[in-house]
């Protein structure tokens, strides 16, 4: 399998790479944010998400590569944020 390796702490997503991501995705956008980082929580994002806008979200996240969750994996017809097994064996059998 071909394939880019890129480190989003050091070259972040950019917020249209995040919101054609998203968009393609049909996830909610509380599903790319890395809930488990150390910023996030810094932020107190838990409470601050629910009051802004999906477009107000994206923004953030293209703000700093740790707010979002990781892997990202990228393809011409879907993304998959996070490791879930199940889903990255259903997608590379195809």
């Amino acid at each position: 399998i071909e394939y880019e390796l890129r480190n989003i702490k050091l070259d972040n997503p950019t917020l249209e790479e995040l919101t054609e991501w998203y968009n393609k995705s049909r996830l909610s956008i509380k599903k790319f944010f890395n809930t488990s980082g150390l910023l996030y929580k810094s932020m107190q994002l838990k409470d601050k998400l629910a009051n802004m806008t999906e477009e107000e979200q994206i923004k953030l996240l293209s703000t700093d590569g740790m707010l979002v969750k990781r892997p990202i994996l990228v393809t011409e017809n879907t993304v998959l944020v996070g490791f879930k097994e199940k889903d990255y064996e259903i997608l590379l059998k195809d």
